[in-house]
């Protein structure tokens, strides 16, 4: 499984079509992190200043058409989808709980 971060806002704006965020269009690939640690740390590193919700789509990565590569440098190595994300790859949708000053502290289930 591969877990991307994203606004509410953005995950909703085209439900009818596959997800591509700015990022495909600008580096050519989607964004993704290996496991929740690693979303956790790109929600607070990256999100701390949007505002609403903020969601970490579960990717099943045998149902994309696109490529997906691990990329990175040290030790972690970041899976990048080379291509639009198909609704019916995610198989799941949680929310990133965020404390009084915007940081990610956990993630879970979407009431």
């Amino acid at each position: 499984m591969l877990l991307h971060v994203v606004p509410l806002a953005d995950w909703s704006a085209a439900p009818d079509d596959p997800y591509a965020p700015p990022s495909l269009a600008a580096e050519g690939f989607v964004h993704c992190s290996p496991d929740e640690a690693a979303a956790l740390l790109i929600a607070d590193s990256h999100y701390r200043d949007v505002p609403g919700p903020l969601l970490v789509l579960v990717i099943d990565e045998g149902r994309l058409a696109a490529e997906v590569r691990r990329e990175g440098s040290g030790t972690t190595l970041f899976p990048h989808v080379y291509g639009p994300i198909e609704r019916e790859a995610v198989t799941g949708v949680l929310e990133v709980r965020r404390d009084a000053e915007g940081r990610a502290r956990e993630l879970a289930a979407r009431p």
